[in-house]
């Protein structure tokens, strides 16, 4: 395993495995048993950063959400896992009732929701302290600063370790940073947004977002990374659902552009020259990235994450890099 550090001040900063595992569906979709499995073998493969968040997987069964969090408390506990594992969640897009969704009845963030999030997250994780808080979606609703203040507190009260924003706008992350740095508050330093190595159109609408190009992370937020240094990307869904190895997934409709083509043609012409998957290759080739990119990888069974695992292994010469980011 390869770890990176993540967060930028003397008290927040941590060491994580430079592949972050997902684990929106384990205690749900994924059963129990292949949930704890997938979760020791990423352990002993030196896995220590593990993604989740307080409504997964509340679209399952029409529910609340917090399967996810509750299984992975119920895995700390009989493993005995400690801070040795860095476990990320996020709030703001559970649901407020049952049969509705983030989309039209999130629980939003209003200080109010924020506290409320934190302690239940806490209680369904069986932590004192969540190591990272993300604000999962945005809330325009509520003033940036009562947001801003609500997440600077619970760091000041140790209840949280680090802060991050994910789906945002980014001229609305840095406005919430400024905010914070002003107030002597703790900011977000962690963003987490869709990347992969194919790019999508940033012009398609979405149901989920004002902006449809909210969930990814285009041009201007690279650019921010570049200029920002203290700031970390975690990339979730790096793989696309599986649409670069499996003819049964299709790629979602905003990669449905001409210069997906090219970038497919020289994927799979440097998957055949390593011997390694095309996934892997999307894993490498963002594991090499010169910003500072976290894959975050889902598996429902241990062969899935076994072989992503394996792509931290995988080098990729300059040559071979260049030919993936200038095909267009």
């Amino acid at each position: 395993m390869k770890y990176r550090t993540i967060g930028s001040g003397p008290a927040t900063r941590r060491e994580v495995s430079a592949l972050a595992l997902g684990a929106m569906l384990f205690g749900s979709v994924t059963d129990e048993k292949t949930s704890f499995a997938i979760l020791d073998h990423f352990v002993e493969a030196g896995g220590i950063f593990i993604d989740t968040s307080d409504n997964y997987a509340y679209w399952v069964d029409g529910g609340l959400g917090g399967q996810s969090e509750r299984l992975l408390g119920r895995w700390r506990r009989s493993r005995g896992v400690g801070d040795e594992i860095v476990i990320a969640t996020k709030l703001g897009a559970e649901p407020l009732a049952p049969g509705t969704g983030f989309v039209d009845n999130p629980e939003g963030l209003s200080a109010k929701a924020v506290r409320e999030a934190v302690e239940r997250s806490r209680e369904r994780l069986g932590v004192e302290r969540i190591d990272l808080l993300y604000a999962h979606i945005e809330d325009r609703t509520v003033p940036l600063e009562e947001t801003v203040g609500a997440f600077g507190e619970l760091v000041a009260q140790g209840t949280v370790g680090l802060l991050g924003a994910s789906n945002h706008a980014v001229w609305r992350v840095e406005r919430a940073r400024s905010l914070a740095a002003s107030a002597g508050l703790a900011g977000y330093e962690v963003l987490q947004y869709q990347h992969s190595l194919l790019r999508p159109r940033f012009d398609v609408p979405s149901p989920l977002f004002q902006d449809g190009s909210l969930g990814h992370a285009g041009p201007e937020l690279l650019g921010y990374l570049r200029a920002e240094p203290g700031l970390s990307l975690v990339a979730y869904s790096p793989l696309l659902g599986g649409a670069y190895t499996r003819p049964d997934k299709p790629l979602p409709a905003d990669y449905d552009h001409p210069g997906t083509p090219a970038r497919l043609a020289v994927l799979h012409a440097i998957a055949r020259e390593t011997g390694a998957t095309p996934d892997q290759v999307v894993l490498a080739w963002q594991l090499a990235h010169p910003l500072p990119v976290l894959p975050l990888v889902g598996a429902s069974s241990v062969a899935q994450l076994t072989q992503s695992l394996a792509a931290v292994d995988l080098e990729l010469t300059d040559e071979q890099r260049a030919r993936l980011d200038g095909a267009h």
